[in-house]
């Protein structure tokens, strides 16, 4: 779910994906006629991967071959059912067939890699009077086993298919991947974030798209932060969200003359979501070593490195000293990557 297998624009995408961490390589191949797969097209998968699980626990046996009715797709998936839609649930489709990916994740053997497409092959049923049927498509080994393991498997929530950005879907699914609901939460290097959610946007721009959803806090069931530390690092932070408040016996004031009745069984007086987090947390939070080794430890391999060679640099400039003219400023001492964390955002 965290990892950078679609395309997170709606714009076409043709330049391929590449990815590497640690022993994780991935590369994600479009074709120029439909484009690389999107993150909007991965909720055909959320929905294949629905009805897998579902058959399984009702004791049905599974297949890796799946007959719907695309209204049964579109319905699940929160769109409309117009002709429109339809044409673009086929479009899709498109896009997942011919996009390809190759990866390690999930191989015996170090260094070898899975090719597959999101979807092997599929096409419109008809039936005996030649009218629409539906449609069959068949889902990829590697995808259909990830689906079989139940630890490879989380629930998210309804709201997710109103998420209009492609960066807020990939940071939720990233969220839900990592901090389930930890009460603690994690965090991330802004720079990490950027490397593994594959978007083409520079960083600059990237760091900006951030901020603003930590403004809009759009996840639903998590609360994001921003974090600086003292050597400047931007870091993404989340944790669960408080559950809501009184509840209010099926009833919601709607903001409305009346009373609207919600259709809830139990639900809460709700108000509007603050620009800014009213968390009143000063320091920022120790490292999530275990849960999140690239993030961390990745950018403090690279933090020790660069106070190497500032200090290799500060070593040579003060052999120079002597020849130094009076009006030269002496060259800056290196900063250490680590020290007391800064105020939170």
């Amino acid at each position: 779910m965290a990892y950078p297998f679609f395309s997170l624009s709606k714009s076409p995408r043709i330049r391929p994906i590449d990815f590497v961490a640690g022993n994780v390589a991935i590369r994600v191949e479009a074709v120029p006629d439909h484009g690389m797969a999107t993150i909007w097209d991965a909720d055909i998968l959320i929905w294949a991967a629905s009805q897998i699980v579902e058959a399984r626990d009702a004791g049905l046996r599974t297949s890796r071959l799946m007959a719907a009715t695309p209204y049964e797709i579109l319905n699940f998936t929160g769109r409309g059912t117009s002709l429109r839609d339809y044409q673009r649930l086929k479009a899709a489709l498109d896009r997942l067939q011919s996009t390809t990916v190759a990866t390690t994740i999930r191989q015996p053997a170090e260094g070898r890699r899975h090719r597959f497409s999101w979807i092997n092959e599929w096409h419109e049923r008809s039936d005996a009077r030649g009218r629409p049927d539906g449609i069959e498509l068949i889902v990829p080994d590697w995808f259909y086993r990830a689906v079989l393991d139940d630890a490879l498997i989380l629930t998210i929530d309804r709201a997710y298919f109103d998420l209009t950005g492609g960066l807020d879907r990939w940071l939720y699914r990233l969220v839900r991947k990592h901090g389930g609901r930890q009460a603690g939460g994690w965090r991330f290097d802004f720079r990490h974030l950027h490397q593994k959610s594959g978007s083409l946007s520079p960083f600059k721009r990237f760091a900006f798209e951030l901020r603003d959803i930590i403004r809009r806090q759009p996840l639903p069931g998590y609360v994001l932060f921003a974090e600086i530390e003292t050597g400047g690092r931007m870091l993404l932070a989340f944790e669960p969200a408080a559950p809501c408040g009184q509840a209010v016996n099926g009833l919601v004031p709607s903001g409305t003359r009346g009373i609207v009745p919600s259709g809830t069984g139990g639900s809460c007086y709700r108000e509007p979501k603050p620009g800014l987090t009213t968390c009143t947390t000063t320091e920022n939070r120790a490292l999530n070593l275990e849960s999140n080794k690239d993030s961390n430890l990745e950018e403090r391999r690279t933090a020790v490195e660069t106070l190497i060679a500032r200090t290799g640099a500060a070593l040579k400039a003060g052999y120079r000293r002597r020849g130094r003219g009076p009006d030269e400023p002496v060259p800056r001492e290196p900063e250490l990557p680590l020290g007391k964390p800064g105020e939170r955002q």
